[in-house]
């Protein structure tokens, strides 16, 4: 029962750069996972007030295959990479992470709450204890 944070280096992808250096430019981002909020959803904060709360599930499928859900598209680029794109009323803001970042911050939140506790909306309080499902739609 307890919250998952780990802060990790991305790269903005930017055809819109001033500089070569500015096109893969590293910025850090916050990986959040809070169960105890909403067992099945993962939180990434970029730099500014910019933060977006997906699917856990859709994270972890990204890193095999492309996919999306509302303003989230996560796909792997290559073997050790990860592109995740997000849409908002100011624009898209696209992203790339190293997979193994991304694989580590999900292996500890299924610590936390393993998929299946998750899926059934249970909190890691309710695991095993018939609590009801806490989770949102």
């Amino acid at each position: 029962m307890y919250a998952v944070e780990q802060y990790a280096r991305a790269h903005i992808v930017t055809d819109t750069a001033d500089s070569p250096d500015d096109e893969h430019r590293a910025v850090p981002v916050a990986l959040r996972y809070d169960p105890e909020s909403d067992p099945r959803r993962v939180h990434i904060t970029l730099p500014g007030p910019h933060e977006w709360v997906f699917a856990r599930e859709l994270l972890e499928q990204g890193l095999r295959v492309p996919v999306s859900s509302g303003g989230v598209r996560v796909w792997p680029c290559g073997r050790v990479q990860a592109v995740m794109e997000f849409h908002s009323a100011d624009g898209v803001a696209v992203v790339q992470v190293d997979s193994k970042v991304l694989m580590r911050f999900l292996r500890r939140t299924y610590t936390a709450t393993p998929p299946a506790a998750a899926a059934a909306g249970l909190s890691p309080a309710g695991v095993g204890h018939g609590a009801a499902s806490r989770g949102r739609a």
